[in-house]
């Protein structure tokens, strides 16, 4: 089953609304990225930043470095400014808790806000998105993921 991304990324601006001039928008590498990207396009933000949550997941000590480790870059002041924090896929929390402490890193933000594509449930962690396209509850087997092909996105569902 394939998801239509785009659309959700339209429904998701749509419900964001008009950014305020201290808003920036931050995508969490990959999928949250390429969210970020397009979202900032259509919002109109002048620009945005992308996060690498790697290094601050509870589960690296298990998991380790990705081969294909991405780097964050910030190219504002997080100090007092109100952040859109972006991914594709909320599931137990972790992935936003990983996030906020790598923002953090950097300043002390006002405030943030979390938008998603999908809040798939399953949480782990008090985490809620204050922005959300499609709310879809899936068994714990299957795996969503966001593709980039040809610079269309699609979300795939499979079983593992």
């Amino acid at each position: 089953m394939q998801l239509d991304a785009d659309n959700m990324i339209h429904t998701l601006a749509e419900k964001i609304g008009p950014l305020s001039p201290q808003t920036q928008i931050v995508g969490i590498h990959t999928g949250g990225a390429w969210v970020a990207q397009r979202l900032a396009t259509i919002l109109g933000a002048k620009q945005y930043g992308t996060l690498a949550v790697t290094l601050h997941r509870d589960d690296f000590g298990r998991r380790g470095l990705h081969p294909q480790t991405k780097s964050t870059e910030i190219g504002f002041s997080v100090d007092d400014c109100h952040i859109l924090l972006v991914d594709d896929v909320l599931q137990s929390g972790r992935t936003i808790r990983a996030a906020l402490n790598e923002i953090f890193d950097f300043g002390r933000p006002a405030s943030v806000k979390l938008a998603v594509l999908i809040d798939r449930g399953g949480r782990a962690l008090p985490v809620q998105p204050d922005y959300v396209a499609l709310s879809m509850p899936l068994d714990a087997k299957q795996i969503l993921a966001l593709t980039n092909e040809n610079d269309t996105l699609r979300f795939e569902i499979r079983d593992v």
